[in-house]
Parts: structure tokens; C-alpha cells; sequence
């Protein structure tokens, strides 16, 4: 039997408010009476897919030349979000992330989806980037991830001696295009309602119980 509501959410590893969004979404579903009835589809999609990665520069460094601005600018801009994470049980360590393009990241998410892992392995992919500091394009760091959610390693390295997925990222970009997003997080309710950016939790709980009223009326 087919879940009432399914949540397609476009997000990349290297935003910080895709991991905040995804908790928000999550305080909203443990207040659900009904999340039992709602499945989460995680989409993948690239803020810059041009970045390269560059372990040993900090978060801090990277922004202020990105932006032309200088480190103090950097750290403010750094502060602020980590205390939005803190506000939901996230800490963000920018001290220790390291730049990477999350391409190859995404195509793991990809396989873990294929086995009904998704969720799991997304949430080791964030917390490696924004808390343990780990290089999220490394190739033995992705492979731990999906060990540690029981994905066999043989498995896992054959994606990485291939192009395996590289398509499925590539489609979901393009899907996100034309769906007219532009950044994320962005969720999508039934194909019907779209919520852009990590807003409050109420505005997650608003959502869910209008897209269950009308999935149910149509049931």
C-alpha cells in the first residue's frame, strides 16, 4: 500500500540550512500523528558543481574568497548558522570542514536509496561534513558511510570504479530545473505544495496536515 504523502526533498551536503531543514522536517513528523503514512524521497542537486575540493582549507578561507570579503566577514557569516544548527541539536564544526565537491556523495545517496537506506546514509554524509570534519569526496570516507548503514563494501566500491548514479544526480539537477528551484533545501509536498529554505517547524506540521486532509478526502 502506497503512502498519502510523499516528500521529495532537493538538497546538497555542503548547505548548511539542508541540514537544518531536514531536522526541522524531522520535529515536525514526531509531532505527525500520521508520519507513518509519509514517505521522504531525498533528490540530489549542487549549489556549485564546480567546486574543487580542497582538504586542508577551511570553511572560513573558502567563503571569504569566494566572495571577495575578508576572514571576519567569513566567521560572522559561519556563526550565525551554527547557532541556528545548535537551536535544533546540530553542531556545526566550520573549523574542520573540509571543501568538496559532493558529486560522488550524492551518487552514494543514490545507492543507499536503491536499498531503502537513503535517509540514513544522507545523515551520515551531513554529519561527516558539518560535525566530523571529514572529506565527503573521499572515496574510503563515503565507503565507511555506507558500511556503517550495511551497504556491502564490494557494492559500494563498484559505484566508485564506474560512472554508476552519475546519471541519476545528473537527472535530478535537471528535474529541479525544471521544477523552477533555484536553491535549497527545497521539499516538495505530493508534487502539489513546495517549501523553500529550512523553515519552522509549524510551517512543516502546516503543510503535512493540509496535504494528509486532501489525500485523504481524494482516498
Amino acid at each position: 500500500m502506497s503512502k498519502k504523502i510523499k516528500i521529495e526533498v532537493w538538497s546538497d551536503v555542503m548547505c548548511p540550512f539542508c541540514y537544518i531543514g531536514k531536522r526541522r522536517l524531522e520535529q515536525a513528523l514526531e509531532k505527525f500523528p500520521k508520519k507513518e503514512e509519509v514517505e521522504i524521497e531525498w533528490k540530489s542537486f549542487q549549489l556549485d558543481p564546480n567546486t574543487k575540493s580542497a582538504p586542508g582549507k577551511d570553511a572560513y578561507t573558502y567563503l571569504a574568497e569566494r566572495y571577495g570579503r575578508d576572514i571576519e566577514w567569513s566567521k560572522a557569516m559561519h556563526e550565525n548558522v551554527t547557532k541556528m544548527a545548535a537551536e535544533v541539536g546540530l553542531e556545526y564544526r566550520f573549523d574542520k570542514a573540509q571543501i568538496a565537491n559532493s558529486f560522488d556523495a550524492h551518487r552514494l545517496e543514490h545507492l543507499a536509496k536503491k536499498l531503502g537506506l537513503g535517509n540514513k546514509v544522507v545523515e551520515l554524509i551531513f554529519a561527516a561534513y558539518f560535525t566530523e570534519g571529514k572529506d565527503i569526496a573521499d572515496i574510503n570516507t563515503l565507503i565507511e558511510i555506507g558500511k556503517t548503514v550495511g551497504i556491502d563494501q564490494q557494492e559500494i566500491e563498484k559505484v566508485f570504479k564506474g560512472s554508476d548514479f552519475g546519471n541519476a544526480v545528473r537527472q535530478d539537477i535537471a528535474e529541479a530545473q525544471q521544477l523552477g528551484i533555484t536553491g535549497v533545501p527545497f521539499f516538495v509536498f505530493n508534487r502539489k505544495y513546495g517549501i523553500s529554505g529550512a523553515q519552522p517547524v509549524e510551517e512543516f506540521s502546516r503543510t503535512l496536515e493540509q496535504v494528509m486532509s486532501e489525500a485523504e478526502v481524494k482516498g
